[in-house]
């Protein structure tokens, strides 16, 4: 009896711990906010694939990242790992950099053609 509920706490912790590095999507378009490779304020790309990620850096440089436990990511070619806030708006790497969601762009107005 021991031995099938010690199986039905460890399943019950190991779905709790992937619903919880779920909650927060970190697809998307980020501003570099400070410490940045590139010229501040310049955008990087995630897209991410349940707890793999794709990353586009604010120079170009891609790289293969993961959520390696709930809260905190992984950057392979970085070398390095950054904290995500719970609802998915800033991440926070080793190294002090600072990245936060970026707000969906509005396409500019086009000027009316004269003829």
């Amino acid at each position: 009896m021991r031995v099938i509920l010690s199986a039905v706490v460890i399943f019950a912790a190991l779905f709790s711990v992937d619903a919880s590095a779920q909650s927060a999507n970190l697809s998307g378009r980020w501003q570099c906010m400070a410490l940045c490779l590139g010229s501040p304020g310049g955008y990087a790309f995630i897209t991410q694939n349940g707890w793999d990620l794709n990353v586009l850096n604010d120079v170009g440089e891609p790289s293969r990242a993961w959520i390696d436990y709930p809260g905190h990511i992984w950057l392979a070619r970085a070398n390095q790992g950054a904290i995500f806030s719970p609802d998915g708006f800033t991440l926070q790497f080793d190294r002090g950099t600072i990245w936060q969601r970026a707000p969906d762009m509005v396409p500019p107005l086009l000027a009316p053609v004269r003829r």
